[in-house]
């Protein structure tokens, strides 16, 4: 989910503050603590669904790594909690559990709520691909269409298409099969 911002809680805590110990389903956004609002049980099921399904994928595929959800990260300039998020067996081994990871994670996907802004949506799809993540699908529930964007290309998937991954190599799933 793009947080569906509330009003910015004001705060004293920079960003670095927010790194060591980010509180619990905020975002740390232009120097505020946002909360992340906007989840209804459709977007819980879909979250879930992916994150089962790449976790699935990654264990039976031999690739390794581990698959997250809501946990933090750090961009360049923001501190974020992806719905679902990947991290490859190197930055897992370089960065183990530090309890916000110094950098985007190499695939985000994020699932659209009804009140999420199109220009935060994709923006904060740029920021994570500007902060070290390779791939970002963007997930829209209700119009059954997910949006995987990269530095080099924007696909936009529809209801009966095949959806693949550049990070996962060799995960392909039906966008009906995924958004059922």
């Amino acid at each position: 989910m793009v947080a569906t911002l509330s009003s910015p809680l004001s705060t004293s805590m920079t960003l670095e503050e927010w790194a060591i110990a980010p509180p619990s389903g905020m975002e740390w956004v232009d120097g505020n603590l946002v909360e992340k609002k906007g989840m209804t049980l459709l977007h819980s099921r879909i979250q879930s669904r992916i994150g089962r399904l790449w976790g699935n994928y990654v264990e039976s595929s031999g690739v390794g790594g581990e698959v997250y959800t809501e946990v933090p990260c750090q961009t360049l300039k923001q501190g974020r909690r992806p719905d679902i998020a990947y991290l490859t067996p190197d930055l897992l081994a370089q960065y183990g559990e530090l309890p916000v990871l110094l950098q985007s994670f190499p695939l985000i996907a994020e699932v659209i709520s009804p009140t999420d802004l199109a220009n935060e949506v994709f923006a904060k799809a740029q920021e994570y691909l500007g902060s070290g993540c390779q791939e970002v699908w963007l997930v829209f529930t209700e119009e059954k269409w997910i949006v995987v964007i990269t530095n080099s290309s924007r696909t936009v998937y529809a209801e009966t298409e095949i959806l693949t991954s550049h990070v996962l190599s060799g995960f392909a799933i039906a966008v009906n099969d995924l958004l059922g």
